[in-house]
Parts: C-alpha cells; structure tokens; sequence
C-alpha cells in the first residue's frame, strides 16, 4: 500500500526569503495566562523552538522585524508537544484559533497560503473521517478473516479502504492544478513524490506548470535537482532494460550452486529452449508458482528445455529447503544477495517471479510468460 499522508501531517520543507518579518496573533480557549506559546522549526533533531510569549486573556501575540525562511513551522501551546499545529511562516498578519475542547477545529489563517492550507485541510479531514468510520465498522469483520485465513475477504477490505486513501492523491493533484502559484503545492507535489504516488514523468509535468515564483525557492530549486536525478536513474534503467529486451542476446552470469561450485548461463543453455527464473524462498507467488513450472519442466525437459533458477535470497538454508520443498529439479544458482544480486539488476528485475525465455542460439523471445502461454512458447521453440 502506497503511503498517502494530509498535510497536515507533513514536514517537508518549503524555503524562500521573506524580507518582512511575521506577525501571528492567537485567539486560544482552555488555557489558562502564562501559558508557553512557542514557534517550533522542525529538522531532523526534532523541534527547535525559535520564539516564545505567553497567553494573556485567551489570547497571545507574535511580532518580529527579523526576517525568516517561508518554511512549514509550528505552533505549539504548552511544554508537552500535545499541541502543534503546522502554518506557513510568510509576510503578513497570521491568524490562529484553537479551542482546547476542539482540537480538531484549529484555524489557521489570514495569508494566502495559510488560507489555502487551511481550506485543503478542511477537505483532507473529511477524507481522514471516512477512513477511520471503515476501519471501525469493518475492524471485527477483518479481525474474524483473518482467523479463519479469509483471504479473499480480506484482500476486499484492504481494496476498499486504499481506494477511500487515493482520495488523497486525488485532491493533491486537483489542488496542484488549480493553485499553481502556491507554496502549498509544492510541498503537496513533494509529498506526492515521497510516496510513489506519482510517475516520474507526472512529477516533472506538475512541477514545470508551477509558477517561477514557487519554482524560484529554494525549496523550487532542490525539487528541480531532484527531478534531475530521477530523471537520469529513470534512463539508466530504460538502458539496461533495452539490454534485455526481447530480441537481444541474453547477457551471460555466474553464480553459485548450493554446494558452491560455479555455474554459467552460456554453459547451461537448453539444445531448443531455456527459461531463467527469477525467484526466491521468501516470495510467497513465486511459491505459489513453482508447480505448475515443475510440471512444464518435467513435460519438455527430455525434448531439450533447461530452466536456470537465479534465487534473490539471503539465506542459504531458506534457499535450499525451498528447493527441495518445491522439487525444483534444475540447475539453481544464487549471490544471497537479496535485491542486491548483479544478475537481477543486470536483468532489470523489479519484481518477481520473473522469467526469461530463451531460443537455442540464448537470444531472448519472451518474458514473463505463465501457464498456457509459457506451455505453447516452449512447445514452439522445441519443435
């Protein structure tokens, strides 16, 4: 499951150079005079308080000249951190209402981002509330499934409240679009690309519709370095998929066996046919896999069909009793190098299973084939 989080709950930063100084007033119900009212900055050491007053006649008030980063801060009311509420620290009058009986009413407004903040947590909440009601009325139902191995009741669950999550995604993109010029969308766009809910190509068009001016912080700038980076990650791994795509000769590797002597591709190739699987004791539709590859193996291996097993496990002893579990008769080779193994970052391999199938010159004709289709491949290339 994707991680998808309201901004409200954020920490990302957003950096640009405010000249004016800030003024933040406080409206607070349900604390006494002389309580601690702080500006906390948040890093990667926690809270860091920058100011303080004290409430006086259900009120406080901030006022500095001294310039300050246009950055997600906090305010916090009391020593115990039980209440921090994130605004955006930038030029103008800040308004802030809370009511101690009603921590979820917290307002923060009066400037054009906290505004806008303000409003999209409003809408994130409602999406916050719908969640929590599904898992509370449905919390016994997946509890009892989940005793009796219900997987498939299970599964529906999880399907249902990960789409009611998706709302997120979709009022961050809605909000991104409609609200270009804000600071409050980039740190939305950042959040977005935190948690993979985003392309790298819908990344990169979403941040270049941004206004210069959001595109022009610091923060702007950062997030522009980063697209870099992923862009270039993106065309290295685009050109080691070319490497193995079909039609390519199949790069040839060595590993070792589980009674550790070396063994090569090239040098196990099938007469007509070989299938590289990518596989591992730990992944559960690998597992569920394994027979119907063990019955294909012991239908054509006697007309030329080789499979070279590439296990991603770490674990010796995992690997070599889910061999012999899953009766996996042919030749097995693996680093236990986890998703560290060379020979599935040569291969490109993000997922498994995942299968190569090769002619008898180990010119790769196909991938990922299952059940029927892999049968009649096999079938094919051994005619």
């Amino acid at each position: 499951m994707k991680k998808l989080f309201a901004l409200a709950f954020t920490a990302a930063v957003l950096v640009s150079c405010n000249k004016d100084g800030y003024t933040i007033k406080g409206e607070v119900k349900g604390f006494e005079d002389g309580t601690k009212v702080y500006i906390n900055k948040q890093d990667e050491n926690g809270f860091t308080k920058i100011d303080s007053t004290d409430v006086k006649g259900g009120t406080f008030t901030f006022k500095n000249e001294k310039a300050l980063e246009t950055d997600i801060y906090f305010i916090e009311l009391g020593k115990t951190q039980e209440f921090a509420f994130p605004f955006i620290m930038e030029k103008g009058e800040i308004k802030f209402t809370f009511d101690k009986a009603k921590p979820q009413e917290v307002k923060v407004n009066g400037t054009k981002n906290n505004d806008l903040m303000t409003s999209y947590n409003d809408e994130a909440f409602k999406i916050q509330t719908e969640i929590m009601d599904f898992q509370k009325q449905n919390q016994a139902k997946f509890m009892e499934a989940q005793q009796k191995g219900d997987q498939a009741t299970m599964k529906s669950l999880m399907d249902q409240i990960t789409k009611i999550q998706e709302k997120y995604v979709d009022q961050n993109k809605k909000f991104i679009t409609t609200n270009k010029d804000s600071y409050v969308s980039l740190l939305l766009l950042t959040q977005l690309a935190m948690s993979d809910a985003l392309t790298p190509d819908e990344i990169k068009k979403y941040y270049n519709d941004l206004d210069a001016s959001v595109k022009d912080t610091k923060k702007g700038k950062e997030f522009a370095e980063n697209l870099k980076k992923i862009e270039t990650t993106q065309k290295e791994s685009q050109e080691k998929k070319n490497k193995v795509a079909i039609g390519q000769k199949a790069p040839d590797f060595t590993a070792n066996t589980p009674d550790g002597k070396a063994e090569s591709l090239h040098k196990n190739l099938g007469s007509k046919a070989t299938i590289i699987d990518f596989w591992a004791s730990w992944c559960g539709p690998c597992r569920q896999e394994n027979p119907n590859v063990v019955a294909l193996y012991n239908k054509y291996k006697a007309q030329g069909l080789k499979i070279v097993g590439v296990s991603l496990d770490k674990e010796k002893e995992a690997w070599v009793k889910a061999i012999a579990d899953d009766k996996l008769d042919w030749l097995q080779i693996s680093n236990l190098k986890f998703w560290d193994d060379a020979i599935a970052k040569e291969y490109a391999v993000e997922a498994i299973p995942a299968t190569f199938i090769l002619d008898a010159k180990g010119t790769i004709v196909a991938k990922d084939l299952k059940g029927a289709e892999l049968d009649a491949k096999i079938a094919e290339l051994l005619k």
